[in-house]
């Protein structure tokens, strides 16, 4: 059986999804995805993974509606009742921050250089909470203390480039967490960073997906990190999943040569690579 007809994680938990991707595809000139299903359920974290150009980033981009103006998508992603699937970039743009907040690669590049982060914090509390002034001001520090950088209260007055890169990947984390979404896209979250401050992302992450009930999808090329956090693991290639498990069985019991080859690249692996079909040893 395909990964694509096996039950889609989160399916069998008896939580109903928060977020539901079914028969994705997209194409762009050529088609990068090709029929990708994938439930988010709240408190749980959803891994995504596979080498670059397999399809998981574009993935995550579709359910915000940020892939190229020429791309084509099909299929479904749905939040809760509303199918997002050909929605205007009005009634998106309601939702983005709102209820599915995005955390990108690289902070330096999703945080504005040239504004105080204060401003940064408080400026989607202001078009989607109508929180303003001391509000929106006493938001942003609660905030702050959430994902744990030092001196909230002067934190606030601070430019991105006075930070350390892991402060700075936690201040964005706090700009997703502003407006409460329920949805939470972390693409490659950790990858620019140090892995003694990976380490400390992977458990922030961990905390808010159980504390806020967030619905957490995951995207990585490292397995590594998905061993550490994630609940359920999707593996893509050439823009298909083609497999999908619960991290404890997929990391011992992988059923697919790709995924096999995945985690045989991680340092301190005894997994072997073997035939398609058949189980690696454990």
């Amino acid at each position: 059986m395909s990964a694509q007809n096996t039950p889609v994680p989160g399916a069998s938990t008896g939580i109903a999804p928060t977020l539901s991707i079914r028969d994705l595809t997209i194409d762009i000139g050529r088609p990068l995805v090709k029929g990708v299903s994938i439930d988010l359920a709240p408190g749980r974290i959803h891994g995504l993974a596979g080498e670059s150009g397999s399809g998981k980033t574009l993935t995550s981009l579709a359910v915000l509606g940020l892939l190229p103006r020429q791309a084509r998508t099909g299929g479904s992603i749905r939040l809760g009742d509303d199918e997002l699937v050909g929605l205007g970039r009005r009634a998106l743009n309601r939702i983005r921050g709102k209820r599915i907040a995005m955390i990108f690669q690289d902070p330096s590049a999703s945080l504005h250089p040239q504004l105080p982060v204060g401003r940064q914090l408080t400026d989607h509390m202001r078009v989607h909470l109508a929180l303003k002034g001391a509000a929106a001001r006493a938001r942003a520090v609660e905030l702050l203390q959430t994902v744990q950088v030092p001196n909230p209260e002067e934190a606030l007055k601070r430019y991105p480039h006075q930070f350390s890169g892991g402060q700075r990947q936690r201040i964005a984390i706090a700009c997703a967490l502003a407006c409460d979404p329920d949805v939470l896209l972390a693409d490659e979250p950790t990858t620019a960073l140090d892995v003694t401050v990976q380490a400390g992302i992977l458990r922030l992450l961990r905390d808010l997906a159980t504390e806020r009930r967030l619905a957490v999808l995951l995207v990585t090329h490292d397995l590594g990190v998905m061993s550490a956090i994630a609940d359920e693991v999707a593996v893509m290639k050439d823009g298909r999943i083609v497999e999908r498990a619960d991290r404890e069985t997929l990391f011992l019991s992988p059923q697919h040569e790709y995924t096999r080859t995945l985690l045989a690249a991680l340092p301190g692996s005894k997994i072997e690579e073997a035939p398609e079909g058949e189980a690696a040893d454990e």
